[in-house]
């Protein structure tokens, strides 16, 4: 089954994921059990580097569509 989304509701999802991860990580129980020295991932990363890389494909969706937009308009002024 493939799931069709739009692209606003695309870059909507992920700042709600990017809001849901910042509530998580402002809570005193995430934060102490964060500054665990048993809390390990394997690749050293905590919850800001999840919120972060959200952010950075919510931003390489708005440049793609942003020459998307210039591509369209450029087509049209030479038709």
């Amino acid at each position: 089954m493939e799931i069709k989304l739009t692209t606003p509701e695309i870059r909507a999802i992920l700042q709600g994921c990017q809001y849901t991860l910042q509530v998580v990580g402002s809570s005193k129980d995430y934060r102490r059990l964060q500054s665990s020295e048993y809390f390990s991932t394997s690749n050293d990363v905590v919850l800001n580097d999840a919120f972060n890389v959200l952010g950075e494909i919510v931003d390489a969706i708005d440049q793609v569509e942003q020459f998307s937009q210039q591509g369209e308009s450029g087509y049209e002024a030479r038709n």
